[in-house]
C-alpha cells in the first residue's frame, strides 16, 4: 500500500478521534492505526512489523518528528508498505507507554516521546527509539524492514530472548534510610532536585523526603532550596503562573514549555504540604497560585484540560510565554525597563529564537520584588491575546489528582473548596458511570479504557474531598470507586495497570516516575478507608510487596512511604527500624 493510493488515507481513520494527539495524525500520509487488538490481528495475518509510535499533544518532539518523517511521502510509503503503523495517545494508554519506556530504558538506556518502537505481531517489542531526524529514522526503518523480511524468525527470536530480564536485586530491609541514601547520592546541593543535567520535578521522591525529615532533620535545607528553585526559576511560570514539565538545563532556567494537568496538581499538593511540614506561608502561596493558574487557564465544561501545548498557535517552541527585549522595554517603560533588565538578565543573549523567558535570575530585593510584580503584571496583558493550543480532552485520573489538592487547599481558601466541590460533582455525574470509570471525555467523545491508574487517582481525590467537606456521599463513593480498582485489576495477589496487556513487556504498579504510583495510594487508601475488606486486601498487598518488591528503592518512594505511614494506619503491619515510626504521610480520617 503506497500513499499514492492508499483508499483509507483519503478517508483518515484517525479522523475525529477523541484524543487531539491521535487526531492531528488524521492527515499525515502514513496509514496510522489506532491501537488494540485489531492492529496485532493484522500484523499477524501480514506478517508485518507494528511501529507503535507514542507520543502526545503538548509533546514539541513530537510534533517536529510528525512534520519531518511521519508526513514525508517517502517515509510514509516505507511504513505502509512494511509496517502496521499504530499512533498511540500515552495520556489513554498509560500502561502500555510505561512498558515500552520500560523496554526502551532496558535496551536503548533513554526513554522518552516520541516513543518509537517496532514490535512483533506477537507483541514481543523489538527495538525502540525516540525522535531521530527524517534520514536516520528511514534509515532504521528500512533496514529493520529489509531483515524482516528475510530472516523474521531470527528477529522473533531476538525479541522473545529481549523479553526475558534478569531480576532486579531485592530492595534493602530498612527502606527509609535506603532511600535517604539514595536521594542524597541523585541530590544536586548546590541547585535542588536530583540529577545534573535536565531537571524534572520529581514529586514522588519530594514527598517521601518530606515524610522522612523528622528522621533526617538535615534534609530540610535540600527541600527549601529544591522548593525555592523550582518555583523561583525558569519552570514556574512568573507572568501567569503554573510549573512547565521540566527544564533541559541543571539550573531550572530553560523549560520545555509544555504545561500539564498532572504535574499542576502534584506539585500545589506538594508545596501545601510543604507549607505545614517545613512552616513556609511562602509555600502556600505558590500552591494557590498553581490551582488558580489551572482552575483559569485548563477549565473545560466537564473539568480540566490534559495540557498545555509548548507550541504556540504559529508552532514557535515557547513562544506564548516568551518576549525579544525590545517588546518587554515597550511594554514596560524605562523605569521598570531598568529593573528587569538586570533583574531578568536581558544584557545576555536570548536563549530562545523567540526572545526572553522573564524570572529573576538572583534574589530581588524586597523592593525590587515588589517593583518586579508590576512588570509581570504589564507583561500578562500583553500575553492574553496570545493563543496556546490545548489538548482539551477530560482525563479522569488526572481530574482526580486535582480534586485532591483543590480539597487540600479548600480547607482555608473557600474559593477552592468551592472549585473542588464543582469538579466532584462532574467526577461523579460525568466520569462516573455508577459501576465503572470512563477514562475521560473529549468534546462529545466520551473516552474509554480506564485503567488502575485512573482509578487510584479518582478514588485518591474523592478521598481526600470527603476528608475536607465532610461528605458522606463523597466518602462512599470513593470507597466504591476502590472496590471496583481491585477487582478489574488485582489478580493473583498482584496489581495490574491495564486490565487487558497485548505487548509482552510492562512495568509495575509500584514505580514511582513523573507521577505517583497507583498501587501504593490504593493501599493507603484501603489502609485509611474503616472497611474491614479493603482493609484486609491492603494489608495483605503491602506485606507481599514489602516482600517481592525488587529494583532501585529510588523509584519506590510510595513503597517508602507506606512504610512509614503503616504503622499508623495499621499497626503491627511494618517492623520499624529503631522501634519508633516518622509522621504518617496522611492522618488516619
Amino acid at each position: 500500500m503506497s500513499w499514492g493510493i492508499n483508499p483509507v488515507y483519503a478517508a483518515g481513520r484517525l479522523a475525529g478521534h477523541g484524543s487531539p494527539y491521535l487526531a492531528m495524525h488524521a492527515d499525515d500520509p502514513t496509514d496510522w492505526r489506532d491501537w488494540g487488538p485489531a492492529a496485532l490481528a493484522e500484523a499477524r495475518r501480514q506478517n508485518r512489523l507494528l511501529l507503535v509510535s507514542i507520543g502526545y499533544f503538548a509533546c514539541h518532539w513530537c510534533h517536529v518528528m510528525q512534520r519531518e518523517s511521519y508526513r514525508d511521502p517517502e517515509v510514509a510509503r516505507l511504513l505502509n508498505d512494511h509496517y502496521i503503523p499504530v499512533k498511540v495517545d500515552r495520556e489513554l494508554n498509560s500502561a502500555l507507554d510505561a512498558a515500552l519506556q520500560a523496554f526502551s530504558e532496558r535496551t536503548r538506556g533513554r526513554a522518552g516521546w516520541p516513543l518509537n518502537v517496532f514490535v512483533t505481531p506477537e507483541g514481543y517489542p523489538l527495538f525502540a527509539m525516540q525522535y531521530a531526524p527524517r534520514d536516520e529514522f528511514l534509515r532504521i526503518a528500512s533496514a529493520l524492514a529489509a531483515r524482516w523480511r528475510t530472516g523474521s524468525a531470527e528477529l522473533e527470536a531476538a525479541a522473545r530472548a529481549a523479553a526475558m530480564v534478569e531480576p532486579a536485586p531485592p530492595l534493602p530491609a530498612d527502606l527509609p534510610a535506603a532511600f535517604v541514601k539514595r536521594a542524597l547520592e541523585e541530590a544536586d546541593f548546590l541547585r535542588g532536585g536530583f540529577g545534573a543535567t535536565a531537571k524534572f520535578p520529581q514529586v514522588p521522591q519530594l514527598a517521601a523526603l518530606l515524610d522522612l525529615r523528622a528522621r533526617h532533620p538535615d534534609l530540610a535545607g535540600f527541600l527549601r532550596l529544591t522548593l525555592d528553585q523550582m518555583a523561583g526559576r525558569g519552570l514556574f511560570d512568573q507572568v501567569a503562573g503554573g510549573f512547565f514539565r521540566y527544564t533541559v538545563d541543571p539550573d531550572w532556567q530553560q523549560p520545555h514549555f509544555e504545561k500539564m494537568l498532572y504535574d499542576n496538581a502534584q506539585l500545589a499538593a506538594l508545596y501545601l504540604r510543604a507549607s505545614g511540614f517545613l512552616g513556609e506561608p511562602r509555600y502556600r502561596a505558590v500552591a494557590e497560585r498553581t490551582l488558580d493558574f489551572v482552575l483559569a487557564q485548563m477549565a473545560e465544561a466537564d473539568g480540566y484540560a490534559a495540557s498545555l501545548s509548548a507550541l504556540d498557535s504559529r508552532g514557535v517552541e515557547g513562544g506564548a510565554y516568551l518576549w525579544p527585549a525590545e517588546r518587554i522595554r515597550a511594554l514596560l517603560g524605562e523605569a521598570d525597563w531598568q529593573l528587569v533588565h538586570r533583574l531578568w538578565a536581558l544584557d545576555r543573549a536570548a536563549e530562545y529564537e523567540a526572545g526572553y523567558l522573564p524570572f529573576a535570575h538572583g534574589l530581588p530585593t524586597p523592593e525590587e520584588a515588589l517593583a518586579q510584580q508590576t512588570a509581570l503584571a504589564k507583561l500578562a496583558g500583553d500575553r492574553a491575546g496570545r493563543a496556546i493550543p490545548r489538548d482539551g480532552k477530560v482525563l479522569a485520573g488526572w481530574n482526580g489528582l486535582l480534586l485532591a489538592a483543590l480539597a487540600e487547599s479548600g480547607r482555608e481558601l473557600p474559593r477552592h473548596a468551592q472549585a473542588a466541590a464543582a469538579l466532584y460533582g462532574k467526577v461523579r455525574d460525568r466520569l462516573w458511570t455508577g459501576r465503572s470509570l470512563r477514562k475521560g471525555l473529549a468534546a462529545a467523545a466520551v473516552l474509554t479504557g480506564a485503567e488502575l491508574e485512573d482509578y487510584a487517582y479518582v478514588a485518591w481525590g474523592v478521598w481526600h474531598y470527603a476528608l475536607a467537606s465532610g461528605d458522606a456521599q463523597a466518602r462512599r463513593l470513593a470507597v466504591q470507586i476502590q472496590r471496583e480498582a481491585w477487582r478489574r485489576f488485582h489478580r493473583a495477589g498482584e496489581f495490574h495497570l491495564e486490565a487487558r496487556r497485548l505487548v509482552v513487556a510492562q512495568a509495575d504498579a509500584w514505580e514511582e516516575g513523573h507521577t505517583y504510583a497507583p498501587a501504593p495510594l490504593l493501599i493507603e487508601l484501603g489502609l485509611a478507608s474503616g472497611e474491614a475488606d479493603l482493609r484486609r486486601g491492603a494489608r495483605a498487598a503491602l506485606a507481599r510487596a514489602m516482600k517481592m518488591t525488587r529494583g532501585d528503592v529510588f523509584w519506590r518512594a510510595g513503597l517508602v512511604r507506606l512504610s512509614l505511614a503503616a504503622p499508623a494506619l495499621a499497626p503491627g503491619l511494618i517492623p520499624v527500624p529503631g522501634g519508633a515510626s516518622g509522621a504518617a504521610s496522611r492522618p488516619a480520617p
